[in-house]
């Protein structure tokens, strides 16, 4: 496995004795549970809820066409089957208004997710030749187009792809293409204008100007648009619902809350990159880009030293981790920045470390987020990061140890499997409880063997045996952890690594 650096720790210290009201029983059935948050979380004793740090991977795609350049963003990864595609905006003839025509979205490809080229197309060629351009001649459409992969039951097969794009007055089209490259507009008027979305009082005027992330949730059964508005000059995100992706009812401001409920701190988001987790769609992650304006972090001689854009160099930023389970709050358990500028000042310029909308597998053990770094500078590029799959924080124990306990459980399955790693010297025991607190026979401590190792997915063995007999009803989950880390759970009747 991957080493991964860890920091920024969150804990809640409790030992409960008994239960007299155990909380509401949540169903899980046998969807996949990542330690993000305190969803499942009812107690913790000398653990902490702990978010990994991702590891830098280096340059994987470089803005150098002529039509890209060095105020190239606002990137989406999709992975559609075996293959991978990136879709950026470029500005080749450099910094032009929002609502300018002349900005395109391209296109890179990738059979990994981690060697990246540009197709040659001739769908808007330039000088008479191909380019990697896939939209363009949109006006204000390409400078934010913001494209997914529908995943609603039907989706006709020429609509397998849509996308959003538009700033200000000119609100929001919408787009949809068969594979990525080949885009229709579906209806001439645009499906969102300001009037229609807005969430507070006072001058919105700039709204819509960052990527506006639409995706269809599963869970919701519907569209939702997450969309960036101002509120007494901070910049907020909302989020809008449909039915049809064409008509939008219901828009609403995001809220921030911590692990422990309370509200978190106000920040400015650029972007909120929020999307389903592909291995668990149940749970949208939002890599946000937070942006500090008028935070200095560089000279005028070395912004002069990089080439930046003049402009470009009197503020700073970095991305931070946030997640969701449906509704108008975002939980902020982690408030420290989950990717953070690096060592040098071009890492250190306005409007770079923003990351790239969706994290995707690119290994059997991996998967990564990409981040758009040395904006405006001539050295312009997307750097991958990589984490461990289910691995955005973890339940963290060190070497004295501590415990977990769950609140009430109702699972589907016969078997519980855990993402997990351990030191040599460290390890997992489980046991299963009744709501009031009291081991179940066959499922207790003592019944459990120890999990020691480091695996995506492992089952847990008990001598009780099958699991099964057990779903359906309320049942407590208490961790005894050693020098270890547990990432996600799920129950399964699957074979196991399945």
């Amino acid at each position: 496995m991957k080493r991964l650096l860890a920091t920024m720790l969150v804990t809640l210290t409790v030992t409960p004795a008994t239960w007299a009201e155990p909380p509401e029983a949540v169903d899980i059935g046998s969807r996949r549970e990542l330690f993000l948050d305190h969803h499942l979380i009812d107690a913790l004793s000398d653990l902490q809820l702990r978010m990994q740090k991702p590891v830098d991977r280096g340059p994987v795609l470089a803005f150098d066409k002529p039509w890209e350049g060095p105020f190239s963003g606002y990137v989406t990864i999709i992975h559609a089957g075996g293959t991978y595609q990136a879709f950026y905006r470029g500005m080749g003839g450099g910094l032009l208004k929002d609502d300018s025509g002349e900005q395109v979205i391209c296109l890179a490809e990738s059979n990994d997710g981690i060697e990246w080229t540009k197709p040659s197309l001739d769908v808007f060629p330039r000088n008479g030749g191909p380019t990697n351009i896939v939209l363009a001649d949109a006006a204000a459409v390409s400078h934010n187009f913001a494209p997914f992969l529908d995943a609603r039951p039907g989706v006709a097969p020429d609509e397998k792809y849509k996308g959003l794009g538009g700033v200000h007055e000119q609100g929001l089209s919408a787009y949809a293409s068969p594979d990525g490259v080949h885009w229709r507009r579906l209806q001439a008027e645009p499906v969102l204008e300001r009037q229609d979305v807005q969430v507070v009082e006072g001058d919105n005027a700039y709204v819509f100007d960052s990527q506006n992330v639409a995706f269809w949730s599963e869970t919701e059964k519907k569209y939702l648009l997450y969309y960036r508005i101002f509120q007494d000059g901070m910049r907020r995100i909302a989020r809008i619902e449909s039915d049809d992706f064409l008509t939008w009812r219901n828009p609403t401001l995001m809220e921030y809350r911590r692990g422990n409920g309370e509200p978190a701190p106000v920040e400015q988001l650029y972007t909120s990159q929020t999307h389903p987790y592909f291995r668990a769609p149940h749970l949208t992650i939002a890599t946000a880009a937070r942006f500090m304006p008028g935070r200095v972090a560089i000279t005028e001689q070395q912004a002069k030293a990089i080439g930046v854009d003049p402009r470009y160099f009197h503020d700073v930023s970095d991305a931070v981790l946030m997640s969701a389970r449906g509704g108008n709050t975002y939980d902020r358990t982690f408030m420290e920045a989950f990717v953070a500028p690096g060592v040098g000042a071009e890492n250190w310029t306005s409007r770079t470390n923003y990351p790239a909308r969706n994290v995707v597998q690119t290994g059997p053990d991996e998967m990564s987020l990409y981040v758009n770094q040395n904006y405006g500078q001539p050295t312009a590029h997307l750097r991958r990061y990589s984490l461990r799959l289910d691995g955005f924080a973890s339940v963290h124990a060190d070497y004295d140890g501590g415990e977990m306990v769950t609140k009430p459980l109702v699972f589907q399955g016969s078997k519980l499997l855990l993402n997990f790693a351990t030191s040599a010297a460290g390890g997992v025991k489980v046991e299963l409880q009744r709501p009031d607190g009291t081991p179940i026979p066959g499922f207790a401590l003592a019944d459990c063997a120890e999990l020691i190792g480091n695996e995506i997915e492992r089952a847990v063995s008990f001598s009780g045996g099958d699991l099964g007999e057990l779903a359906g009803q309320p049942v407590r989950i208490r961790f005894v952890m050693k020098d270890a880390d547990l990432f996600a759970l799920r129950f399964s009747d699957e074979p196991q690594g399945d």
